[in-house]
């Protein structure tokens, strides 16, 4: 059998997990992300004015929305809120399917024996959840965050820490197997200072201050669990900005993702090249068909405006505008994208987009980029 090899960065869906403390913001965070459907397992989302999927009454009917999203491709993120009252789904549907009458809760199954089911119900969610990723939608999963007492084998006192406020319970664990299912988990809280002030008589007490300022936590610590491979800092505000140029927008309504470097004869020619061409030989009758239809107006307004507007942008900007040009695409049309996208507001110039979503966002994603701007010219792509 021939080997597949392929190199480099190959753009995916991404797999986040978002979890803090109550009332911080966890569905407001997720609501961010492109073109977002949540399925909303607690009701948590009634105050806002997000697109949302019915309820599920059951892990059956959650199990089923998830596969209805996977097929029919509504978003392009699926945001799960919040996976906690999903287990309790899955946990009153593993109690409703024992045998035993007498079963009334996960405990009842003894041994452990119903958490270690209730981690492989839930592991079926998560694959099927990674399909829907497959396809190209983003999935988000928020929970809520719990404080529990750790115990390091080679340390002889445990210590409190935040962790998901998940089953932890018997000798197969949800909570590890959501954390190795994603791609992010990234914990939102307060930021709180706790200093020690005199209480008299020599001795001294913890007096906190702070606790208004949100902040989200990107890499693990002694006292939360955390984790990306975006290479984001140990901390930062709790906007989504922070995270934006490293979760595409367009994977969604894409074709499905480019398959592998195929060996064909020896010739090493992959599907994946081959429909790289058939776009470009798209790409050129869009703009033979734009050429015939367009005025001759060669120093009028229109003529001169892309040159001028190009002009104001800094460096940065050079493998964009090289992009933008050989597509016949504009700046302005550019702009129109990151206003459309919700990634900028109208009244920020170019010249003030930052570095890292010019280079990420545009450049490594421009077939995407093109893509949304060609079809809101109303012209096949």
């Amino acid at each position: 059998m021939a080997l597949q090899i392929s190199r480099g960065i190959v753009p995916s869906a991404q797999k986040v997990v978002i979890y803090g403390v109550e009332g911080i913001g966890k569905s407001t965070f997720a609501s961010n992300f492109p073109d977002p459907l949540f399925i909303d397992t607690e009701g948590s989302t009634k105050h806002m004015d997000v697109a949302r999927l019915a309820a599920p009454k059951s892990w059956s009917e959650l199990l089923q929305q998830i596969a209805s999203v996977k097929a029919e491709r509504p978003c392009k993120t699926l945001v799960v809120d919040t996976i906690d009252w999903a287990e309790r789904l899955a946990a009153s549907h593993i109690v409703a399917g024992a045998e035993n009458a007498k079963i009334r809760s996960i405990e009842d199954f003894g041994y452990g024996t119903g958490y270690t089911k209730l981690v492989e119900e839930f592991s079926r969610m998560l694959d099927r959840l990674s399909d829907v990723a497959d396809a190209g939608i983003n999935v988000v999963l928020v929970a809520h965050a719990d404080i529990r007492k750790f115990e390091q084998p080679e340390e002889v006192s445990s210590y409190d820490r935040w962790e998901l406020k998940l089953s932890k319970s018997g000798q197969k664990k949800v909570a590890p197997v959501v954390k190795e299912w994603a791609d992010a988990v990234l914990f939102l809280n307060y930021e709180t200072v706790v200093e020690s002030v005199s209480s008299g008589m020599g001795a001294s007490k913890g007096k906190a201050r702070g606790g208004q300022k949100r902040a989200m936590y990107c890499t693990h610590n002694a006292c939360w669990d955390a984790k990306n491979r975006w290479g984001l800092p140990d901390k930062v505000p709790m906007e989504y900005e922070q995270i934006a140029e490293h979760i595409p927008a367009d994977l969604g309504s894409a074709s499905p993702a480019a398959d592998p470097v195929e060996a064909t004869g020896g010739s090493g020619i992959s599907t994946a090249m081959a429909r790289a061409a058939e776009a470009d030989v798209q790409l050129k009758e869009i703009r033979e068909r734009q050429e015939a239809t367009k005025p001759v107006q060669a120093d009028g307004p229109a003529a001169a405006k892309r040159p001028e507007a190009a002009a104001r942008l800094p460096d940065m900007w050079k493998p964009v505008l090289q992009l933008a040009e050989s597509a016949g695409v504009s700046v302005d049309e550019i702009k129109a994208y990151a206003v459309r996208r919700g990634h900028f507001t109208e009244d920020t110039p170019l010249e003030n987009y930052p570095e890292n979503y010019v280079a990420g966002a545009l450049v490594t994603s421009w077939d995407a980029v093109l893509k949304n701007i060609m079809e809101e010219r109303e012209i096949p792509f």
